[in-house]
């Protein structure tokens, strides 16, 4: 069962969409690939949830998110695609520079000084020279940098979208992105929640509205097989050419 149908948005119980998107499918061209917010900070903080008895996060992160994000990522740079990576980080030590929501008290406090430790998106996706990194105080990557218009000067149309959390900083960012006029691309087995009903519900509100749910295999595969589609008309113009 395709991962759109699979995580159904409830909403279309009562209106369907037909095969909208099912047709929908990314083009290498025009696409980027965009890991929100896969810091160190966020492995230190699994550590801490399974230590206290949540080991969902750790054990995602370790099996699935990142071992599909560096799949996606191998991918994209193979081909020369457009690779891109939002962060939190504030630029000042004592954080005033932060957004409301990154200040507060609680689960949502994050202070990352950009350039420390913590704030370093993993080792085993670490960007490269000529890779866009947005530093943002927000939970969207749109809102709090100029990463839509990036993507627009580049020629960018669809973003194939992993990372954390699902539920806020990868949910208000496919919002976002939607919104602005992009095809956006969410790989469920590259995000994770901090618990799976978090990670379940929020992927099927997302659905169907503002992104499409896929597997990283179907964006792999979709991919490939528009690349071989190119590369076979390519071959036939050749011929034609030659004859």
């Amino acid at each position: 069962m395709p991962t759109f149908r699979k995580f159904a948005n409830p909403n279309f119980d009562v209106h369907s969409e037909g095969d909208y998107w099912e047709k929908i499918k990314p083009l290498k061209a025009k696409t980027a690939l965009l890991i929100i917010d896969v810091q160190k900070h966020d492995q230190a903080l699994s550590v801490e949830l399974r230590d206290a008895g949540n080991s969902y996060l750790f054990d995602r992160l370790k099996a699935t998110v990142i071992p599909n994000a560096r799949r996606l990522l191998d991918f994209f740079r193979d081909q020369q695609m457009v690779v891109t990576f939002a962060t939190l980080g504030n630029q000042r030590a004592d954080g005033r520079d932060r957004s409301p929501t990154q200040a507060r008290p609680g689960w949502n406090y994050t202070l990352l000084k950009i350039g420390t430790r913590d704030q370093e998106v993993v080792d085993e996706l670490k960007p490269c020279d000529g890779e866009v990194v947005v530093c943002k105080t927000t939970d969207s990557t749109v809102m709090g940098t100029q990463y839509g218009h990036i993507l627009r000067w580049m020629g960018i149309e669809h973003v194939v979208v992993c990372g954390l959390f699902t539920d806020q900083c990868v949910s208000s960012t496919v919002r976002d992105l939607s919104d602005w006029g992009y095809t956006v691309f969410l790989v469920e087995d590259a995000t994770s929640a901090i618990n799976a009903e978090l990670q379940v519900w929020e992927t099927r509100m997302l659905n169907q509205i503002y992104c499409k749910a896929v597997s990283t295999e179907e964006v792999l595969q979709d991919l490939a097989a528009e690349q071989e589609t190119t590369e076979t008309h390519s071959l036939k113009l050749l011929q034609v050419q030659s004859e």
